[in-house]
């Protein structure tokens, strides 16, 4: 069964939210990598371009907008965790002189920049903590801190489009998130990813496009992917189970148990990524 260190996994973060904790934000990076650096190229970011990383974690997109912004461009970044803010300019210093970084702590409902600082906003897995109302909010303040025809990108998980296999029931998470989805909360924002070009234009985004990229992972699994997808399905069966919610949950309650479908030859789970990108209007109205 789940230990105590498991059982608090990804929950220890000062903003109360889960899976927020750095551990865990560098532990899904490493098992998504190729996957996130897919979503970033959608994005269309240039060299030269002066970008804000809103609600940056710990940083780790930040050497790979580095990389896309090359010498002459120019990086900031804001997460609400004081501890994510901090290792995020740790990290961009451990980086060296060629690519500084203007790391705050803050609100992305609150952006602390004047209209207009920006070519880019790219925001990753923080609309999925919002509520409907914030996240409007959210992308009202991305339309305003980027220059007229900037872009605002926008990249979240899809919990839809976790299912594991074999063994287990295919649409035993899809349904678990369904009935937990029924009433508003973080359940239901991980469901409004693929609704997220629909938010982009209501906040007055122009030329909005959307992808979803399905994010899979085969046995043998590299062990980045193995302990992070271990420990989000054993937190996720615990809540199932707590909550008496039907189906089988029982292999996956312990990452290390024999049954559970991860450790299998044949072992597979999947998740969806959807990034959306649209662009702020010019004086002219046109992108």
């Amino acid at each position: 069964m789940l230990s105590d260190d498991h059982e608090s996994w990804g929950y220890a973060s000062s903003t109360g939210l889960g899976f927020t904790r750095n551990d865990i934000v560098e532990a899904h990076f490493a098992a998504c990598a190729p996957y996130y650096r897919q979503a970033l190229d959608e994005a269309g970011i240039e060299a030269g371009w002066h970008v804000l990383d809103a609600g940056c974690g710990s940083g780790s997109f930040l050497p790979l907008l580095a990389d896309r912004v090359g010498p002459t461009g120019r990086l900031s970044a804001i997460d609400l965790a004081e501890e994510n803010a901090s290792r995020a300019a740790d990290r961009m210093r451990d980086r060296g002189a060629g690519h500084p970084a203007d790391v705050r702590q803050g609100d992305i409902l609150d952006l602390p920049y004047e209209d207009g600082t920006f070519d880019a906003v790219w925001c990753a897995n923080t609309t999925q903590y919002l509520s409907d109302g914030e996240l409007l909010g959210a992308l009202r303040e991305f339309r305003r801190v980027v220059r007229p025809g900037g872009v605002v990108a926008v990249k979240d998980l899809d919990a839809s489009l976790i299912t594991a296999r074999p063994g287990a029931d295919p649409f035993l998470f899809t349904d678990f998130f369904r009935a937990a989805a029924r009433t508003p909360g973080y359940a239901r924002q991980l469901l409004r990813a693929r609704d997220l070009y629909r938010w982009l234009a209501e906040a007055g985004l122009q030329g909005v496009r959307q992808r979803t990229i399905v994010m899979e992972h085969y046995a043998p699994m590299d062990p980045a992917v193995r302990r992070f997808y271990g420990l989000a399905c054993a937190r996720i069966a615990r809540q199932a189970t707590d909550a008496a919610h039907d189906g089988d949950w029982r292999p996956f309650l312990d990452p290390d148990d024999a049954a559970n479908p991860l450790n299998d030859p044949l072992g597979y789970i999947s998740e969806g990524n959807v990034i959306a990108v649209g662009t702020a209007p010019t004086a002219t109205g046109t992108p």
